[in-house]
């Protein structure tokens, strides 16, 4: 039995199949029952509650074989992030009590910086809380999400054009598919080993925004171009999206870390992985979603 955080998002959800496929039993932790039946249909026990709750954690993470951790994203945090350290300190708590053998979680490229990291910094947060377990860890520093492209399908389909705050366009970055990360996952929490590991995973290739808009013209069977988008503009485009003013800073420090190059693969120790899935299947399946729902699925 594996227990997965996150099961009804998109990396959470990947680690679940992928384990289902693999004959393993499956348990998630959920806010709603009804609202992940897809889960239940395939066998998986479900608790309802949330990362607030050290004790539903803790039930959760006892006598399972393996946890899949994944602190959820605040893409407009307070400063200090609390909210990271409040949500980190409490599966930590339930991790010493339930005592798994293993666990796996969701990091990200450059989370072993201290600095300069903007949104980053809350993985970098997971890591260092959670190595100091005695279970055997394993963090995968994920690269850039090919999935954050879902945002530009409506503006691909409807003004022909992407919005691209990676510059310049032409520079090709590592980036990977959400179902490549659950794959690694699975895979890992089915393997034995003891202490911690550092996992990096990229896509088969590195991409550049420009393949991005290259993709969508070929998808969607006419030009679409890039829109870079002056950094003096990066604040005001942030607020008006609906970030409180004062609270645009980490995104802002996050992509000047990626457009530096500051924010990159440490390297070293680390294992190091590519994943099967294109920049242009992932495309397709956000543009195929796109029109089915009318509106651009949520990633979570």
């Amino acid at each position: 039995m594996f227990t997965v955080v996150g099961i009804t998002g998109n990396v959470g959800g990947s680690t679940a199949q992928a384990l289902l496929d693999a004959g393993k039993k499956v348990r998630g932790i959920v806010r709603d029952k009804t609202k992940a039946a897809h889960w239940a249909k395939q066998g998986a026990e479900l608790l309802q509650g949330d990362l607030s709750d050290i004790g539903v954690l803790t039930e959760a993470f006892r006598g399972c074989d393996g946890v899949f951790i994944m602190a959820p994203p605040y893409f407009a945090p307070a400063p200090g992030f609390p909210e990271t350290k409040g949500i980190v300190a409490n599966i930590r708590a339930a991790m010493a009590a339930a005592q798994p053998p293993k666990a796996v979680y969701l990091s990200s490229v450059g989370a072993h910086r201290e600095r300069g990291l903007g949104l980053i910094t809350q993985s970098h947060i997971l890591e260092q809380e959670m190595r100091t377990l005695p279970c055997a860890n394993a963090f995968i520093r994920a690269a850039w999400f090919l999935d954050n492209y879902q945002w530009d399908v409506r503006s691909a389909q409807e003004r022909g054009e992407i919005d691209v705050y990676l510059t310049p366009a032409d520079r090709a970055i590592p980036m990977v598919a959400t179902n490549d990360i659950g794959e690694l996952a699975a895979k890992t929490l089915q393997q034995e080993w003891s202490g911690n590991r550092i996992l990096e995973l990229e896509g088969p290739e590195k991409y550049s925004p420009n393949d991005a808009a290259a993709a969508f013209s070929k998808l969607l069977g006419g030009p679409v171009k890039t829109n870079p988008i002056q950094r003096s503009e990066w604040q005001r485009l942030f607020v008006q999206q609906g970030t409180a003013e004062d609270r645009t800073i980490p995104r802002i420090e996050m992509l000047d870390g990626f457009n530096s190059g500051w924010i990159d693969f440490e390297g070293g120790g680390a294992e190091h992985f590519k994943g099967k899935v294109t920049l242009e299947k992932v495309i397709k399946s956000l543009i195929a979603k796109n029109t089915a729902t009318g509106k651009v699925a949520e990633t979570k």
